[in-house]
């Protein structure tokens, strides 16, 4: 079994850090993280239209019922009701605009890796940690949208036994895509069919990866 890393800081509620959440024996592959002006122009178009149309159509009953003054007509319980019922209706609204306001700081805790051993996602605003092994993954996909093309990053989808993550505005994304097929055909084969089980005359893949390989996504 192997140890756990020394510089782990156990007396802290969350990991900061995907290197303070790596194995002795483990080693990093590749690690990046979403593009930053990507992932906010995705989070400023992601609901936009819906948000701001439920917004037109809140906005419009709200101006009718001061237009035509209805709220000075009614007593100050039933004013009190319809803030309530606007503010929990705008839902959607206040939902996209979260988003928008607090992209910096989600992708200021996004990071991406791929270790000898996992799939490893940090992100969301209080730090959250997702692995994945590769006996688990079930395929790698790709999705490069008009926005992405034009942004020049692609979203990689990988589909588990559990269901499915996503790698969000990841630069050189048909490179990445392909390197991560790779590692995940090969681990998952020695994995199943070890190497040292086979007859001389199949090597096997031989996944034997080096500390320094493939340290950016523009370096495979």
């Amino acid at each position: 079994m192997d140890k756990y890393n020394s510089n782990f800081k156990y007396d802290e509620m969350s990991i900061t850090n995907i290197d303070d959440f790596i194995d002795e024996n483990e080693k990093i592959l590749w690690r990046d993280k979403p593009k930053k002006s990507a992932f906010i122009w995705s989070k400023i178009l992601n609901m936009l239209p819906f948000a701001l149309l439920w917004l037109l159509f809140d906005g419009f009953f709200i101006f009718m019922l001061i237009y035509n003054n209805v709220l000075e007509k009614i007593g100050t319980f039933f004013i009190i009701l319809i803030v309530v019922f606007f503010l929990i209706h705008l839902t959607p609204f206040w939902i996209w605009l979260s988003n928008v306001i607090t992209a910096s700081i989600q992708h200021k805790n996004i990071e991406y890796a791929f270790t000898s051993k996992r799939i490893i996602i940090k992100s969301g605003i209080f730090v959250d940690i997702k692995n994945i092994y590769y006996i688990d993954v079930v395929s790698v996909n790709l999705s490069v949208r008009l926005i992405d093309r034009l942004l020049k990053v692609g979203d990689i989808y990988i589909k588990t036994n559990n269901g499915t993550v996503v790698l969000f505005d990841i630069v050189n994304p048909y490179l990445v895509l392909n390197q991560l097929q790779k590692i995940v055909n090969d681990i998952k084969t020695d994995m199943n069919f070890p190497n040292d089980l086979r007859p001389q005359k199949n090597s096997g893949y031989k996944t034997r990866y080096k500390d320094d390989l493939n340290k950016t996504s523009d370096k495979f």
